[in-house]
């Protein structure tokens, strides 16, 4: 299973791919897809959306969306613009997607709801044995959100069968 994760947001849209292999997770890319503060809003989507869209080294057979609704209402809008974006364009793909809320994210990875970013950038880099920690942050939530998929999409499935 290739799960990519995606940490919605206008300025910043990180992006994380992981392979399960034999029981083990690895991290096979991870980045961000930026935009400028200074171009139009409606152009920043755009951008996101192209950048989703030729994102070949990914390949996922499975997509993990974090979802979330920020307390600034400016900010919901924005990321609520992102995610919109980022869900037409990787439906258009024909892979499931899944959405996962930050507290269920932080709980698979570091048994805490509550984890702040510096524990969870740590988990992420053990659970995939790495030498440091992925920048930028954004990457790192993708990742992270990628792994949370992984560990929850067994269980995912057996429901799925039962059904």
């Amino acid at each position: 299973m290739r799960t990519l994760g995606i940490d919605p947001g206008t300025a910043i849209m990180g992006w994380g791919v992981v392979d399960e292999q034999g029981g083990a997770l690895i991290l096979v890319a991870c980045g961000a897809l930026t935009t400028p503060a200074s171009m139009a809003p409606s152009d920043r989507l755009v951008l996101l959306y192209d950048g989703l869209q030729h994102m070949p080294r990914a390949c996922p057979t499975e997509i993990a969306v974090l979802t979330f609704l920020p307390k600034n209402v400016n900010t919901a809008i924005s990321v609520g613009q992102a995610r919109g974006v980022a869900l037409l364009a990787l439906a258009q793909a024909g892979v499931p997607i899944h959405e996962y809320k930050p507290t269920v994210v932080k709980q698979a990875l570091a048994g805490y709801g509550g984890a702040d970013k510096k524990q969870m950038q740590e988990m992420v880099r053990m659970t995939l044995q790495l030498p440091k920690i992925i920048k930028p942050d954004d990457a790192a939530d993708a990742v992270a959100i990628a792994i949370c998929h992984a560990y929850n999409a067994p269980m995912l499935r057996r429901i799925a069968e039962t059904r």
